[in-house]
């Protein structure tokens, strides 16, 4: 496996490839749009790019990241459909080292609505999920890259 950041949400474990983050930074005053769905956590002004943020814990398990000292944005690139370049912001919990693990095996459950939920693996008696940063885009429909035809 490349290098992987490791973070939490909640109680349980989760990587993303290194190659897409840009950076990860503080927990900042989001701007936030009351029609949005409940894991857009709002907007914030990266170098002068206006980049849209989404809370990993609201849209995996339901409920708002806590925020804590190492709770962190990490800012990911992608590329829309019409291959403009985005930045956004993804906010996670406990967010502390990057990892090379291998053993990682395909999930016995793929969730339609959630394929960017990935690969799976033991570490002690907890469990390690790897999200796919280029199947989450497609999952968010507000976004260039997720809106669907």
């Amino acid at each position: 496996m490349k290098l992987a950041l490791l973070f939490y949400l909640g109680d349980e474990m989760y990587t993303v490839s290194c190659d897409k983050i840009k950076e990860i930074v503080p927990m900042m005053q989001l701007s936030t749009v009351q029609q949005g769905p409940e894991y857009f956590a709002g907007f914030f002004n990266y170098r002068g790019e206006i980049v849209p943020v989404i809370d990993l814990c609201c849209l995996i398990r339901g409920e708002s990241c806590r925020m804590r000292l190492s709770t962190r944005i990490i800012l990911v690139n992608y590329t829309a459909g019409s291959g403009e370049n985005y930045t956004l912001g993804l906010i996670a919990e406990r967010i502390t080292e990057t990892i090379r693990k291998s053993g990682f095996r395909d999930s016995p459950v793929r969730l339609e609505e959630a394929p960017f939920l990935g690969e799976m693996m033991m570490e002690g008696r907890k469990m390690i999920r790897h999200i796919y940063l280029d199947l989450l885009p497609d999952c968010i429909t507000f976004l260039p890259h997720g809106q669907k035809t």
